[in-house]
């Protein structure tokens, strides 16, 4: 096996400094924060300062190597879905070679092995590296700066973590949708008739929507949050759900938004308003096939395991570069498990490899690209 570029003693510090700074999504002070610790250790390791990008209050770190058009473009997120104060009870720690704490494996190890392979390209000519602020949430303020950053790149390497071990091919188009009905309040004691129940219409709704779903064609609509009423004896006179898509196609993304809007009350009187759309369009699997390939090969030069594809439902950055006609491989961050639960944990021991993955991924492509 090829001589490894950096240990993952070298890793951990950075690892744990990031961990610690808390980055919620919902907070962008504390994001902004996160990110200025991001730069600070980027400008060490890769001899430049980076770009600070302020959207709508958000800060997004932007690297771009040289003076020619972007060739390939590294992606990746401060952000994460951990409430800030997480930390206090859940703290960095390692463990027999296992690394956890809130944001290690979704995605800051990911950052961390980014920095780290870059640095050990001497050329970096045509390389740009994006971090955003706000990718747990949508990405609502940096997708537009991810599609100019990546537009006519010959790759877009994605830093999300891993799925198992194997990078991710394919990931299906998010949808998110809000329902919201609307009754009439009354006295649920004395004439509950002269109400219109917007529970109980939501309630339809939310049975309804099996119908929409195609799960044998990979199409899953899944009601999350419920909201209705304001006093145990009035008939609530407004209730709403929020509905989370996932399709693998964009013509099955469209079907179920078709579907949303022809939504109807069932009770007389009941009104319905559909909130929402289409988030992320599909990742398939023809974005990545050649890309799958490049670093299966490369994996296999540096005398590493077989590397392994996966297809999954969540959505991420890469997205959005895939719909823009921009190859796109996703998942070379982290190899551990948990992403989203308490207990996510970064496997140290494989971090050197996806260092030396992604730099000889990146080397292979600036010379042939």
């Amino acid at each position: 096996m090829t001589a490894l570029p950096v240990s993952a003693d070298e890793m951990v510090d950075l690892l744990a400094a990031l961990v610690a700074a808390e980055s919620p999504s919902t907070e962008p002070d504390a994001v902004a924060a996160c990110a200025r610790l991001v730069a600070d250790a980027g400008a060490a390791l890769l001899g430049e300062k980076a770009e600070q990008v302020v959207v709508d209050g958000r800060t997004h770190l932007r690297w771009r190597f040289g003076a020619g058009p972007t060739r390939v473009v590294l992606v990746g997120h401060v952000d994460t879905v951990w409430p800030r104060g997480t930390i206090e009870r859940w703290p960095f720690s390692v463990t027999d070679g296992i690394a956890t704490g809130p944001g290690a494996f979704d995605m800051k190890a990911g950052i961390v092995q980014l920095l780290h392979a870059l640095a050990a390209v001497d050329d970096r000519d045509g390389v740009a590296v994006l971090l955003t602020a706000d990718e747990e949430v949508g990405s609502p303020t940096s997708r537009a700066l991810i599609e100019e950053t990546s537009r006519g790149a010959a790759a877009a390497l994605i830093l999300e973590p891993s799925a198992g071990a194997a990078v991710k091919t394919a990931r299906k188009g998010v949808s998110n949708y809000q329902v919201v009905a609307r009754g009439r309040a009354a006295h649920a004691g004395l004439e509950p008739e002269k109400g219109v129940n917007a529970a109980v219409e939501i309630a339809h709704v939310v049975v309804g929507l099996a119908a929409i779903a195609r799960p044998h064609e990979g199409t899953t609509v899944t009601p999350t949050v419920v909201h209705a009423g304001t006093a145990t004896n009035v008939v609530p006179a407004e209730a709403a759900v929020d509905v989370d898509v996932r399709a693998a196609t964009a013509d099955e993304q469209a079907r179920v938004d078709a579907a949303f809007r022809r939504l109807t009350p069932t009770l007389p009187d009941a009104e319905l308003e559909v909130r929402g759309g289409p988030n992320r369009p599909p990742l398939p699997t023809s974005s990545s096939a050649e890309l799958f390939a490049r670093a299966q090969a490369v994996a296999a030069r540096l005398g590493q395991p077989p590397l392994e594809g996966a297809e999954v439902g969540g959505g991420s950055d890469g997205n959005f570069t895939a719909a823009i006609g921009v190859p796109t491989l996703d998942g070379l961050g982290a190899v551990g498990g948990g992403a989203h639960a308490e207990g996510e944990h970064v496997v140290l021991a494989a971090m050197p490899a996806r260092v030396a993955l992604l730099t000889e991924l990146v080397r292979d492509l600036l010379s042939t690209t």
